[in-house]
């Protein structure tokens, strides 16, 4: 039985190798201010959280601006990515400033929270946020779902979700 490294820079270095190998998968966060203005980021840290109510979780960086968004207006879309939409990773992983557009060439529909949703990914789903837990450099939001959507159903019983593997546990 091998032993673990758990202290020093040896442990630190397998501990990020090995979380970085926990998997995740790819959505569009869509978020609005309350006002009107809507934006989306690339969210790799979702996780389903409850059957009943139906829920997931979310980990947003405590850096990004949505987090006031969030906590002024706690209705959001979350998008699943399928496997071989490169266009959305192109579109939302740099993120955007509150003033600019998001959505600039991208087809979107209205999900009944009045949140815009990416037609082409593989489904979305709608909620509100029922709480958040700081953790260490990110806002982690339980979001309690409401409804669900996709364009394709055929589509999406055949489609594969974009799985994210990353090299190191301690960053994206």
């Amino acid at each position: 039985m091998n032993e673990s490294a758990t202290s020093g820079e040896a442990g630190r270095e397998t501990l990020a190798k090995v979380l970085g190998k926990t998997p995740s998968g790819l959505h569009i966060l869509i978020a609005g201010d309350g006002t009107g203005n809507t934006t989306g980021m690339l969210a790799s840290w979702v996780q389903q959280a409850s059957f009943e109510p139906p829920a997931v979780t979310v980990a947003v960086n405590k850096k990004r601006y949505i987090n006031d968004w969030l906590s002024k207006h706690p209705h959001v879309v979350l998008n699943l990515v399928g496997e071989s939409q490169n266009e959305f990773l192109k579109q939302f992983g740099k993120g955007f400033e509150p003033d600019e557009p998001a959505f600039e060439g991208i087809v979107t529909g209205t999900a009944d929270n009045g949140l815009p949703t990416l037609t082409e990914a593989l489904g979305y789903l709608e909620g509100t946020i029922k709480g958040q837990l700081e953790s260490g450099d990110h806002l982690i939001y339980l979001i309690e779902l409401s409804g669900a959507g996709t364009e394709d159903e055929e589509s999406l019983a055949k489609a594969s979700p974009w799985t994210h593997i990353r090299k190191t546990g301690f960053s994206y």
